[in-house]
This record gives structure tokens, C-alpha cells and sequence, in this order.
């Protein structure tokens, strides 16, 4: 038993789930990418699990093999967890919002006025944003790193100031006296910076929480520490191994510290990848049977992160004892050590690729006790105060891990059993802000 429990978030990346060919599964809609109705239950299923947020990536372009994959995104995410907000209590919302191609302004009035619809359950995820698809979309060319990441600072700040903008008691509101807002508490920010500018005020009172939650997401650049050390309360990880996510969040915290802040105030959410099924056997099966085409063309990476060729005639062998004697790890790709792992324990090649070992986070493949025990050993390590979780498919994906994975994790004392409050900062753990952190300059 431990004081301390883990956070968990959903992420939401379509309305189909993490596996490719969920689409296809013949117990889900086809259509669910336009279907608010079905964010909406997937939503209340993660809530029933006590889950603290859902987190919504964005690529507000369309790429890949929209023929036959999902275009894997929300329509737009902001509308449809408005839509979420509505239907549900407790679950947080952090959406993904660009730096560099909106204007503070608009962020600041769009992620606040969801904050107070959902009675202080938005999260903003600050992200840069340098792909050519994305950038033509907007009209304009791919700034340099050094450019991208100044206008972050500068457009952070001028959101943050903007909601601290209309002052936390200038909304009287008294009828008899005729004064609705107390206009000397509801005033101009004028911020300048190279790249963006506002004048404010941000006309938005604050929510139960104060304001968003700022995240951010990807890996430890020194630019993005530098933001994630400042600004963020949450950072959302993409790794593979505890000792590469020990390393990495000790570089957030340590952000966090040379900003002036605690470093606990700052939550490090690793990812997951979950098929929750009664064996490993039907949970390979499950995903087999709608990714299957896919795998068999991964079959030269494999080859590639192991440091031997596999032939394709031989794809529901296990490797050979010869093969698994001089394969070797690449130290340069994390996930070659787990996929190497799994091929040891005998599995054919086609069922090493249907663990996920090249999928974009550590899959759990099993029993509801197989997650509970990845998610324990991550935590207790100090490899992740949280995850955000991606079912492969959300139909019921979701609730096979909340009533399979949660309650074990409870019974171990590492998950709430209720949630700690009502509002996301409650139920991440962190403390309450208004307007910029005034520890950082």
C-alpha cells in the first residue's frame, strides 16, 4: 500500500482504438469517426475506470493510406470533448493545440471556455508543430527549430496571462447595486513578443480549477525541456523502457527545478499500448485477425532491429536457435530489446510483430494481471507518475481494461478507487494556478 497512487488518461486518437484495422472490427461502426454519441461512451467507460483525462493528439492534415487505415485524429478535438464535457462528471479533457500556428489569443479563449463549461476540467497540450502537410494547410512555410520554440515561450505566456486577465474576484454581479464586473480587475495584458502579440482582456471568468492544465508532449530536447520545465504541470512521454523513462523524467523534473518549481508538481505520463484478453494467445489472435496484412510488411524491420534477416516463407516460425544466437539488440531503437526479449520466449515472427513490438509505445498483450503488473513496475520504479492509455479497440477494449486491469491495480493499493476531486488539477495532483507562475520569470 502506497499514499502515492498513479494517474491514468485515455488517449483518444481516432474512434477506433490503437490496433490498426480496428475500423474493420465487425462489432464497431464503421462511421464512428463522425460519431459524437460514440466519444461519448468511450468517454464514460475511461470514467467509470477512474481515469483523470482523456488526451487527444492533433494533425490537422490528412496523411497515410486513407483507403484502407482511419484518419487518425478527432474531427476537431476541442468541439467534440465540449460535446464529452456535457455527458460526463469527472474526466479531464487535455487537448493538443499548436504554438506555432495558432494565435494565443484564440487558445487562450477556446481552451478557458472549455475549462469553464466543464467546471475546470480542461488540459492544454503546447505543442510546436513543424510537418510541411500541416504548415501548406496553413499557408505557411516550416520555421527552423530555434524560431518555433521562441514562439511557444512567447505564446504560452501571452495564453497564460490571458486568463489570469479577468481577475479571479472581479466578476460582483450584484443586481442591486448595478456593477456587474468590477472593471479595474478586468484589464489589458499588452504583451509584445517577436512572434505573437495580445492586447486582452480575455473575457472568461476563471473555473473551478483556476485555469487549464498545461502539458506537453515528446521527447527531452532541451527546447522542450525548457517549455515542460517552465509551464507544464504534465508531460506526455513516448518511451519504451523503465530505464530510458527513469532517465527521461529525471530530465523533466530537473527542468522543473531550474525554473523555480517543485518537480513534483509536474506529472510525467508514459505511454501504453493494451489488448485485454482472457490468454496472450487470444489477445495475439485478436489482433491478428484485423492487422495482419500490416505485420507481414513489418517482417524486414524486425529483421532489422534483431540484426538478421527473416524470411518471409518462415514468418509462423519461431526463430531458429542459430538466428536467436547472433541477433542482437540495436542500441539505437529501445524497442529492439523487447522485441528481442519476446522472440526468446519462442513466439513465431508473425507473433512477435502482434505483440506491438513496433508500435508507438510498449503493448501489454493478456490478462488483465499481465497490464496491472507492467503499469506497477513502471510506477514503482520511478519510471512514470501515470500513463495514457490507447485500447486497440475502444468498443470494448476500454472496458475490458476497467473492469479487468483497474480493479487489480485497486486492490493494490496504487489506483484511487474514487476520484480525489472534481476538477483535473484535483485529480492529477497538482497545485491550483491563476494567470502566469509568478516563481518564473
Amino acid at each position: 500500500m502506497t499514499d502515492k497512487k498513479l494517474v491514468l488518461g485515455m488517449g483518444m486518437i481516432d474512434g477506433y482504438g490503437g490496433l490498426h484495422g480496428a475500423w474493420r472490427a465487425p462489432h464497431v461502426n464503421p462511421g464512428t469517426y463522425a460519431d459524437v454519441d460514440a466519444t461519448v461512451r468511450h468517454a464514460r467507460a475511461a470514467e467509470r475506470g477512474k481515469f483523470a483525462f482523456l488526451f487527444t493528439p492533433d494533425f490537422p492534415a490528412v496523411r497515410g493510406d486513407v483507403e484502407h487505415s482511419t484518419i487518425s485524429n478527432l474531427m476537431d478535438p476541442l468541439i467534440q470533448l465540449t460535446a464529452v464535457a456535457r455527458e460526463t462528471t469527472n474526466i479531464g479533457f487535455v487537448a493538443t493545440g499548436s504554438t506555432t500556428f495558432q494565435e494565443p489569443f484564440n487558445t487562450a479563449r477556446q481552451f478557458k471556455a472549455l475549462d469553464v463549461l466543464s467546471h475546470g476540467r480542461a488540459g492544454w497540450n503546447a505543442v510546436t508543430t513543424s510537418d510541411p502537410a500541416v504548415a501548406a494547410n496553413y499557408g505557411r512555410p516550416v520555421a527552423d527549430r530555434a524560431e518555433r520554440y521562441q514562439r511557444a515561450h512567447e505564446a504560452i505566456q501571452i495564453v497564460q496571462a490571458l486568463w489570469g486577465s479577468w481577475q479571479q474576484d472581479a466578476w460582483i454581479k450584484d443586481q442591486a447595486a448595478n456593477r456587474f464586473i468590477d472593471p479595474t480587475k478586468l484589464q489589458p495584458v499588452n504583451l509584445q513578443g517577436q512572434y505573437v502579440a495580445s492586447r486582452g482582456p480575455l473575457a472568461i471568468p476563471p473555473s473551478e480549477q483556476g485555469q487549464p492544465v498545461v502539458f506537453t508532449s515528446g521527447g527531452p530536447s532541451p527546447h522542450l525541456l525548457s517549455i515542460a520545465g517552465r509551464y507544464a504541470s504534465g508531460f506526455i512521454a513516448e518511451v519504451w523502457t523503465i530505464e530510458e523513462a527513469r532517465a527521461q523524467r529525471e530530465l523533466v523534473r530537473e527542468a522543473a527545478r531550474e525554473a523555480g518549481r517543485d518537480p513534483d508538481e509536474i506529472k510525467y505520463i508514459a505511454g501504453l499500448m493494451t489488448t485485454v484478453a482472457p490468454t496472450v494467445r487470444e489477445g495475439l489472435d485478436r489482433r491478428l485477425r484485423y492487422a495482419g496484412e500490416v505485420l507481414e510488411a513489418r517482417l524486414p524491420h524486425l529483421g532489422a532491429m534483431l540484426g538478421i534477416r527473416i524470411d518471409p516463407a518462415r514468418i509462423d516460425e519461431p526463430l531458429t536457435p542459430e538466428q536467436l544466437a547472433s541477433a542482437r539488440a540495436a542500441p539505437t531503437d529501445p524497442r529492439s530489446s523487447i522485441a528481442l526479449e519476446v522472440a526468446r520466449q519462442g513466439w513465431s515472427a508473425r507473433d512477435v510483430l502482434a505483440h506491438g513490438v513496433i508500435d508507438f509505445h510498449p503493448t501489454v498483450v493478456g490478462p488483465g494481471k499481465l497490464h496491472a503488473d507492467h503499469l506497477q513496475e513502471w510506477f514503482e520504479a520511478g519510471a512514470a507518475d501515470g500513463f495514457w492509455v490507447t485500447p486497440d479497440i475502444y468498443e470494448d477494449g476500454i472496458d475490458a481494461f476497467v473492469d479487468e486491469v483497474v480493479p487489480i491495480l485497486q486492490e493494490r493499493g496504487i489506483y484511487p478507487t474514487e476520484y480525489p476531486g472534481t476538477t483535473l488539477r484535483a485529480n492529477l495532483g497538482v497545485p491550483r494556478q491563476y494567470g502566469p507562475d509568478p516563481r518564473v520569470t
